[in-house]
């Protein structure tokens, strides 16, 4: 038998499986592609079975909707409660309350809690100004003063050294 009609023989024989794998769809398919998903689910791009949608949780097989209170939003965290406070917003008691920001404050950017502005200082749930005694000047920090050169801090005063 010559080069060329080996060649042509095992370019048939591979058209022939080809084909027959063509007519059986589902032959050499993995067992996950036939795994029934359940609703408000979708299945997963690689690696078999199925992840629940954003605002459901798997509980026993099925995608239950989690109970998201007023002022959040759902995530896709599949532990925890599965929902976020909203920006501005903090935990208290299983509910998200509204974060009650005093004058002279402003609401930090992680969204739930607030920081006094500069030139003030937090005592208890307000912020009062800072006082800048003689001498000194506002710290860095803006909570806190510093004495100017060549002045030292004695408690409430800046006195020379």
């Amino acid at each position: 038998m010559s080069k060329i009609s080996r060649s042509r023989d095992k370019s048939i024989h591979c058209l022939i499986v080809l084909a027959v794998l063509g007519l059986t769809p589902h032959m050499g398919a993995a067992q996950g592609d036939l795994l029934e998903v359940p609703e408000h689910a979708t299945a997963r791009s690689y690696g078999g079975g199925w992840t629940c949608d954003q605002g459901y949780r798997n509980v026993e097989g099925l995608c239950a909707a989690i109970n998201v209170p007023v002022n959040a939003f759902a995530t896709t965290s599949s532990y925890g409660s599965g929902w976020e406070c909203d920006f501005g917003h903090q935990l208290v008691d299983s509910a998200c309350v509204a974060i009650t920001v005093p004058p002279n404050a402003y609401l930090q950017s992680t969204g739930n809690r607030w920081a006094c502005d500069r030139g003030h200082q937090r005592l208890g749930e307000a912020c009062v100004a800072v006082n800048v005694p003689d001498n000194a000047h506002l710290g860095y920090s803006g909570n806190d003063w510093a004495c100017n050169r060549p002045y030292r801090r004695t408690q409430d005063r800046c006195d020379l050294r």
